[in-house]
């Protein structure tokens, strides 16, 4: 589907991609991008060794809370923007949120990985406070009525991506490129794994 018929047929919708942090959401970018999803994003924060494709990011999503103006372009793209920051989408536009989930020790891993902190050890009050924050994301989708939620697992999407890709054009209700999305898969990249 080309990029003109998919600003068309999303209209008046942003594709979100959210989750905890480390938790594919880059992934989840690059991939509906290669399928064919304009995204929103800057080259404010280029790849590096934890995520050496990129994080595709929009800098300014990071102060939603204070000023949400960066969004007046983003009807019929893709966005990534953090869990904790979904509460202040702007009311007058519809959201189809893909929400990234994956194992909680993974996460952490990963997370102390990146910030040269002992791997070997997993926070409980950090475990805690992820595990409330996906409780929060939930139940913010469920209660908003401009808001449809789809949540996909990282392992499924390296392990099954066929499948989970399917789901994602099912859920947008748009045709992407699911060889060129399949494509952006590398397994080599899930190198935090779960015991």
């Amino acid at each position: 589907m080309k990029k003109r018929n998919i600003l068309k047929a999303l209209k008046n919708t942003v594709v979100v991609v959210s989750g905890l942090p480390r938790s594919g959401t880059s992934l989840m970018m690059q991939m509906l991008q290669a399928g064919g999803i304009e995204i929103l994003a800057d080259s404010k924060r280029e790849p590096d060794a934890n995520n050496p494709r990129g994080y595709l990011e929009l800098e300014a999503v990071k102060s939603l809370d204070k000023d949400n103006s960066c969004l007046k372009d983003a009807p019929g793209k893709a966005v990534k923007i953090i869990s904790h920051l979904l509460k202040h989408l702007p009311g007058e536009y519809e959201y189809k949120v893909i929400l990234m989930r994956r194992n909680m020790k993974e996460i952490i891993k990963s997370q102390q990985k990146m910030l040269h902190e002992d791997e070997n050890e997993t926070p409980e009050g950090v475990v805690k406070y992820f595990e409330q924050e996906l409780k929060n994301v939930i139940s913010w989708a469920e209660s908003s009525p401009n808001v449809k939620a789809l949540n996909l697992n990282y392992k499924d999407v390296l392990n099954n991506s066929a499948e989970e890709i399917q789901k994602i054009n099912k859920f947008l209700g748009i045709q992407l490129d699911a060889e060129k999305m399949a494509e952006i898969i590398d397994p080599t990249l899930y190198r935090n794994r779960a015991q």
